[in-house]
Parts: C-alpha cells; structure tokens; sequence
C-alpha cells in the first residue's frame, strides 16, 4: 500500500524538474493504482481463525 505514495513522490520530482506533463501522467496512473489497490483489499474476505 506504499506504492500510491511512492507515485506522489515521483511526481513531485518530475514537477520540481518542469517534466509537469510526465508528471500528471503519473499522478494519473497513480489514482488508478490506488483504486485497484482499494478494490482489491476492500473485497478480499478476510480468514481470521481463532
């Protein structure tokens, strides 16, 4: 679940170096990544056994 920030951080680096488009791309990529990521955890039963 690290990866949306590591996404955040890679864009932060190409917009401080004025590569904004190539930027955008990734924060782009990174919404849907942190979707899928959401969709996968929030539907995954959960196997807990005591």
């Amino acid at each position: 679940m690290a990866l949306p920030f590591f996404g955040v951080l890679v864009a932060c680096g190409l917009a401080w170096m004025k590569l904004r488009m190539i930027a955008v791309w990734v924060v782009i990529a990174t919404i849907a990544l942190t979707l899928f990521l959401f969709r996968y955890h929030a539907t995954s039963a959960i196997d807990i056994n005591l």
